[in-house]
């Protein structure tokens, strides 16, 4: 990774503020409560420190909620929704492959 590249840290921010984002938009009531759910949890990735292993936990739970959260009926929180879902299986992926280079 160069030096231009951004920290886990800043990635989860920029989940957060994707998610957060989310909540001003009239979603769709269905995947409201999923938005609702994952933007809780990246908030508090965002907010606290956390070993490797905690944040792959909740980032992977935060893919899982998105993938379910379905139609959002407004096409901002889906732009919103796309990008955190990429953000999120990027550093998933991300971390993955240190967890393999460390074994």
């Amino acid at each position: 990774m160069s030096d231009d590249d951004p920290t886990v840290d800043d990635r989860l921010d920029a989940l957060h503020e994707h998610l957060a984002a989310t909540a001003e938009r009239p979603v769709a009531r269905a995947a409201s409560a999923h938005l609702g759910e994952a933007e809780a949890v990246a908030r508090d990735l965002a907010d606290r420190p956390a070993d490797p292993d905690t944040v792959r936990e909740r980032v992977g739970h935060v893919v899982r909620l998105l993938r379910e959260a379905g139609d959002t009926e407004d096409e901002a929180a889906d732009e919103h929704v796309a990008a955190a879902l990429e953000l999120a299986e990027d550093l998933l992926a991300e971390l993955a492959d240190r967890d393999d280079r460390s074994t």
